[in-house]
């Protein structure tokens, strides 16, 4: 498991810089089961989550490829499901497919696929498995 982040490339650290051009730097979904909230992401998301360990926090953390923003699931003392913003997690390719796995996986949707104006895409939201509330888009 890893416990520090890696050395970045000067490539690497230039892309980064270009992260900052956002006001939203990386997010974090507070969970209290790890596994079963992983499980879930993973699922529904059809990706790998990476586990990774900080300190006392445990995180599984989103692919991305830099300049992209990301985030994680964190499992940390004082952090309760539930209570917090609402992350909107890329469903690109395809939100239909998305929500389908969503029951399955053992979440439930709040708000169905609702076309946005011509060029914005489509969005949902869903509760997962820790009882965090999530919006979905996708372009398509």
């Amino acid at each position: 498991m890893p416990t520090a982040t890696p050395e970045l490339t000067s490539e690497q650290m230039e892309a980064r810089k270009g992260q900052r051009n956002s006001r939203v730097v990386w997010f974090e979904i507070p969970v209290a089961d790890m596994e079963r909230a992983k499980e879930f992401y993973e699922t529904i998301l059809a990706i790998q989550l990476e586990i990774a360990q900080y300190g006392p926090e445990r995180l599984a953390v989103f692919p991305y490829q830099p300049p992209a923003i990301s985030g994680c699931l964190i499992e940390a003392d004082g952090l309760k499901p539930g209570h917090g913003p609402m992350p909107a997690l890329n469903a690109d390719p395809h939100l239909d497919a998305v929500l389908d796995r969503v029951e399955k996986a053992g979440g439930r949707i709040v708000h169905p696929y609702t076309e946005l104006p011509k060029g914005m895409g489509c969005f949902a939201r869903v509760e997962d498995t820790e009882g965090n509330l999530i919006g979905l888009h996708a372009m398509q």
